[in-house]
């Protein structure tokens, strides 16, 4: 099971408390760590992806920036994660080193197969359940619509939103390669 922290530190008391919740995951060995700080410059996300990537990591998990492909560039991420509209992952090929990661959130099955056919390598998916971390004003897609889109689509599928230890194993079940949120992975 795929597992991504995504980040937000506004739910933090501070920029160390982030990097403490980052580097506490990076032991666990989550796969993948998201920063997701959309109102930051460009300069303090680079920044911050930077102070991120110089933390101990054994697990060697990839650390994958929201929105910013550049930012996640000049930062040596592994990839980057994009906002469902914005452009396709294919048109972002030519200046991303082979290896790099490229997703994309959705929120329908048309714009999952969307994202498959236009080179994304995973998928976020949701809200699959009321979000915990953040107003949504998306009505919650449910385990079906998750199951749906899991098993038309042949790249990995992350479930998100609202997901707990409780019913992470549900979207595990429903087809899901893993599981994306914000909560679950911040919390002390």
């Amino acid at each position: 099971m795929l597992r991504c922290h995504i980040t937000d530190r506004r739910q933090l008391p501070s920029r160390d408390a982030l990097l403490d919740a980052i580097a506490r995951n990076l032991a666990a060995g989550v796969e993948w760590i998201q920063i997701r700080e959309k109102d930051l410059s460009a300069r303090d996300l680079f920044d911050l992806v930077q102070c991120a990537r110089a933390l101990p990591n054994p697990a060697a998990t990839k650390v994958l920036v929201n929105t910013r492909v550049d930012v996640a560039l000049a930062a040596g991420a592994e990839g980057a994660h994009l906002p469902s509209g914005s452009p396709a992952p294919r048109n972002w090929r030519a200046i991303t080193p082979f290896h790099f990661l490229i997703g994309v959130s959705c929120h329908t099955l048309e714009e999952a197969r969307a994202a498959e056919h236009d080179g994304a390598d995973y998928i976020f998916f949701g809200p699959v359940f009321a979000p915990r971390s953040k107003p949504s004003n998306l009505p919650p897609r449910g385990l079906d619509q998750l199951a749906q889109v899991a098993h038309s689509v042949g790249i990995p599928v992350l479930a998100l939103g609202g997901i707990t230890d409780e019913n992470a194993s549900q979207c595990i079940s429903a087809g899901a390669a893993g599981i994306a949120a914000i909560s679950l992975f911040q919390t002390c």
